[in-house]
């Protein structure tokens, strides 16, 4: 958390307001946010925001100079923030990063985050060739439905882990894995290359149903999340498995969830996302 929904909805709300602003200033809290570039701060004072756009579950920003665009990789992590200045959070010490703004609707972008499992970085275009080349798959929004079956196809990975893979599909966490999984009836556990026909078709719109779906509620606000305007997301309202262990499977069929406990908890339904031994045709 955040994942790509909320990364989506920060992206989509910075456009709206800071898109031409001039950049006065760069605050760094404390220079092991930045994962690279921190000599390069300099260099942004007096540029132009001219771009935002969503890369898995970071947010890009780009800056217009007289001579380059440079650009701003804030990785959300676990529990990264990107926030307007009037948005409140209950411990201001974590914001690691302001870009202070003249000529927005917004005067400040803060970068806030506790954990600090992400990281900023400051990039040229090589840089940022590199940065999403090494970093990004497939966006779970724009992949087409070959692509994905192929995917599926092409390894024995279990679904959920796959799902949740950055290299290969990018941007889906646990609390969306879960989500499509269920609603596409697969186990978490199964094999993808166990999954084809119509269950690979199904598992490919869900994944393209939840995420859409989520984007529009604005997420899902899970322990801190919030978008840039400090607006809480309602997709959590939604959820028909994550966080339910223990609940009445939401379909009907009188089982209860289940949670399993790997590297991240499964919640699953065991009579409606049974696991499949049989390999397919």
């Amino acid at each position: 958390m955040p994942e790509l929904p909320e990364a989506e909805v920060a992206a989509r709300q910075l456009r709206a307001r800071v898109m031409g602003s001039t950049v006065r200033n760069c605050w760094i809290g404390r220079p092991d946010i930045v994962r690279e570039g921190l000599a390069s701060l300099e260099w942004y004072r007096g540029t132009k925001i001219a771009g935002v756009e969503r890369r898995g579950k970071s947010v890009i920003l780009a800056f217009a100079g007289a001579t380059q665009t440079r650009f701003l990789a804030a990785e959300l992590g676990m529990t990264g923030l990107l926030l307007f200045q009037g948005a409140h959070t209950k411990h201001p010490q974590h914001t690691h990063c302001i870009l202070q703004l003249e000529g927005a609707d917004e005067p400040e972008i803060r970068y806030w985050n506790p954990r600090r499992f992400g990281r900023l970085s400051f990039l040229d275009q090589t840089g940022l060739d590199r940065y999403t080349s090494r970093r990004f798959g497939y966006d779970p929004l724009t992949i087409t439905r070959g692509q994905f079956v192929q995917m599926l196809g092409s390894t024995r990975r279990r679904l959920k882990p796959l799902l949740m893979h950055q290299q290969l599909i990018a941007g889906i966490g646990n609390i969306y894995a879960n989500e499509i999984l269920f609603r596409a009836g697969l186990h978490p556990d199964q094999p993808a290359d166990r999954v084809g026909g119509t269950a690979a078709t199904r598992l490919y719109e869900m994944m393209g149903e939840v995420l859409r779906e989520a984007i529009l509620m604005g997420g899902s606000s899970v322990r801190d999340y919030f978008a840039p305007d400090g607006t809480e997301g309602r997709y959590k309202q939604k959820h028909l498995v994550y966080g339910k262990a223990g609940e009445r499977c939401p379909n009907g069929c009188e089982a209860s969830i289940k949670r399993s406990i790997g590297e991240r908890s499964s919640f699953y339904c065991p009579v409606c996302q049974r696991l499949k031994s049989r390999r397919r045709a």
